[in-house]
């Protein structure tokens, strides 16, 4: 016969309290969830998510939101302003994309999340395109007016990423959405971005058709292949697919 212990008969004691219908059942709620923050792209809002599909009785999603910017604040700065919205009493995961994958290899420097994966982003300056370079040495974005280069976003981003076609209307909406300084000032961050090393144990993951910061100067761990600067919203079964193994098989 199966001896019984203490915590497997308040175990059953439980589980018949709650109506629930097996042992196994109440073992999985008293579980903890695994707690995910998600912080999107530079154009972009929580939104950028929504076709991700986390099981809910597993994960607790949580968005962390931007702020402003202030003048001059470099990005090793910034994500420390950010990451105060982050509950470090519980353990977690850290899932950033584009701009947000480069906040989250600065808060991994300050909090030691469980995990950092970025998608289509940068973990330090040498994976960004050539023109942020460049504008280090000579500053252009700081002569055009603020208003003008949110106008330019609408242009630019489906020149660049015509895949975004496919997720038209949330794409332009946030666009919309976006405050004209922060995206002014965070170009400014990324142009004066000094990162050349990161943590080896971040996870990126990338596709072979991003345009905003192209592979050849990316050291990814996981293709998508065709995957745009997009493809969180695209491609999102395969990016939600690869997620939640990374995080179920974290050690």
């Amino acid at each position: 016969m199966k001896a019984f212990t203490y915590k497997s008969i308040f175990r059953i004691v439980l589980a018949g309290y709650l109506g629930l219908t097996s042992i196994e059942s109440i073992s999985q709620s008293m579980e903890k969830k695994k707690n995910i923050y998600l912080i999107p792209g530079q154009g972009a809002d929580e939104r950028l998510f929504k076709n991700l599909k986390f099981d809910t009785t597993i994960f607790k999603i949580h968005y962390v939101k931007w702020k402003i910017p202030h003048k001059r604040e470099d990005l090793k700065s910034y994500a420390l302003r950010l990451s105060s919205q982050i509950d470090t009493t519980e353990e977690f995961y850290l899932i950033g994309v584009s701009l947000g994958g480069m906040v989250a290899t600065e808060i991994n420097e300050i909090l030691k999340p469980k995990k950092v994966i970025l998608i289509s982003s940068a973990k330090c300056r040498n994976e960004l395109p050539s023109q942020y370079r460049f504008q280090k040495a000579i500053p252009i974005y700081k002569i055009i007016p603020k208003w003008l280069i949110k106008q330019s976003t609408f242009i630019a981003q489906p020149l660049f990423e015509p895949d975004r076609k496919k997720e038209k209307e949330t794409c332009i909406a946030m666009l919309k959405d976006k405050n004209p300084v922060f995206l002014k000032r965070t170009i400014g961050m990324i142009v004066r971005w000094d990162r050349e090393n990161y943590d080896p144990k971040i996870v990126h993951i990338h596709g072979n058709n991003d345009h905003t910061i192209p592979i050849k100067n990316v050291k990814y761990n996981f293709l998508i292949d065709g995957g745009s600067h997009m493809m969180t919203l695209t491609r999102s079964q395969e990016v939600n697919d690869l997620l939640v193994s990374l995080i179920q098989n974290s050690n």
